[in-house]
């Protein structure tokens, strides 16, 4: 079988799917965060030349190997890269030139020591999810600045001050021991959920689904699950984006429009998933130690157990959002707590407790909610306005094409 060229795979595939284990690898190897990813930077210009005749039978080791290369010379260059050279040098066996191959779990286990090095208590959380969103899952520093809604600037700050704590702290690049796994998981869980929200609803490119970054984010906390199989919280995670991905084919039409969750084809959500997500929410919530992840999983199982959109039981997820509106008051959750409150109890109670919410200005989603339920009010022009808020700030194409149509029926 012949190699796959580039023009039927593109570089852009290419890296979306090899960069991080690569780059999960060298940081381990170089035992340095910004060296590592220089050279794979590097490395991938290499590879934009090499791999046009098409890829090779290991592309991650391919580009393991070569970054680790170009690492060597820049150390070789540099007086202070002397002393590491030696050590560098021992931690991966030399290839022969024309052979890259190694070893799938130890980039698999280096995937998931750099997920606790990036999620160490001695960061923030903020810089924990911001430098694990930028190594791991490969995401800009616009998309993570979007994924919270802060300035791009303030990001950049975050993921450089982690690195150097990593750095200055000498910060041990390995998975806990079992003893510290419970104080480290919250870190790690929020993580894994922002990668997979960025996947679910992309807020950069033309496609609404990331399917790499949801499934990357899946894989993930299967891994931590396998560490930590009695935490129910790392279930239910682990239940709520199996749940959501089972929708993913039916969330855009053939023309790339966004269908939303009241008008997809139900027949064609993937009942594997939707089976196994239903599962793990049950043997998570047996476990009697409820938490956010375990609840939104639950809120999650209600939708998938209705077989129409009509027969959703609005009233039991309005039950189980205020139950999650306590454990974890976020903007975000109080704005899905008055949306299910409005489709359970009337519209008019929605747009009442959206009043009250704080700190969704620049989010598009709370304008379109509210615009929405203007619109089923009748409210005209306060609908049209509402619209006209979500575009401003709406930055994926599916998304602002969907509001650009509801106003246009306005």
């Amino acid at each position: 079988m012949s190699k796959p060229t580039l023009e039927k795979r593109s570089l852009a595939d290419a890296f979306v799917e090899h960069n991080g284990p690569a780059l999960a690898t060298l940081i381990r190897i170089l035992g340095d965060f910004d060296l590592a990813e220089d050279a794979l930077q590097e490395a991938w210009i290499s590879a934009a030349g090499h791999w046009a005749g098409g890829l090779p039978s290991n592309p991650t080791a391919w580009l393991i190997t070569t970054a680790r290369r170009k690492a060597l010379d820049r150390l070789r260059r540099e007086a202070a890269g002397v002393r590491k050279i030696a050590e560098v040098a021992r931690t991966m066996p030399t290839f022969a030139e024309d052979e890259f191959n190694l070893d799938p779990e130890t980039i698999r286990d280096d995937r998931l020591r750099l997920i606790f090095t990036c999620c160490h208590p001695a960061l923030t959380l903020e810089a924990r999810i911001a430098l694990t969103l930028r190594t791991l899952g490969g995401l800009e520093t616009g998309e993570i600045a979007r994924a919270f809604l802060v300035d791009e600037a303030a990001v950049a700050q975050r993921i450089v001050r982690a690195k150097r704590k990593i750095r200055d702290a000498n910060i041990p690049y390995r998975v806990p021991e079992d003893h510290e796994l419970p104080e480290r998981l919250p870190g790690v869980l929020a993580v894994l959920y922002l990668v997979f929200n960025e996947g679910y609803s992309s807020t950069s490119g033309e496609a609404l689904v990331r399917t790499d970054l949801c499934a990357e984010a899946i894989r993930l906390t299967r891994l931590v699950a396998g560490l930590m199989p009695d935490e129910p919280e790392v279930i239910g995670l682990l239940a709520l984006m199996l749940l959501q991905d089972s929708r993913s084919a039916t969330r855009q039409d053939s023309a790339g429009d966004l269908v939303l969750l009241e008008d997809q084809d139900r027949l064609r959500w993937d009942q594997a998933e939707v089976t196994e997500g239903v599962a793990l929410v049950e043997r998570a919530l047996r476990m009697r130690r409820p938490g956010p992840y375990q609840v939104q999983a639950a809120i999650a199982a209600v939708h998938s157990e209705a077989q129409t959109s009509a027969e959703t039981r609005w009233e039991e997820i309005a039950r189980l959002y205020d139950v999650l509106s306590t454990a974890q008051p976020s903007p975000v959750v109080r704005l899905n707590r008055a949306v299910a409150h409005a489709m359970a109890f009337g519209p008019e109670v929605g747009l009442r407790e959206m009043e009250h919410i704080g700190g969704l200005e620049q989010y598009h989603l709370y304008h379109a909610a509210r615009a929405d339920l203007l619109r089923r009010l009748d409210r005209t022009a306060e609908s049209r306005a509402a619209y006209e808020q979500a575009l401003t700030f709406a930055t994926n194409p599916a998304e602002r094409r969907f509001l650009e149509k509801r106003l246009a029926t306005i």
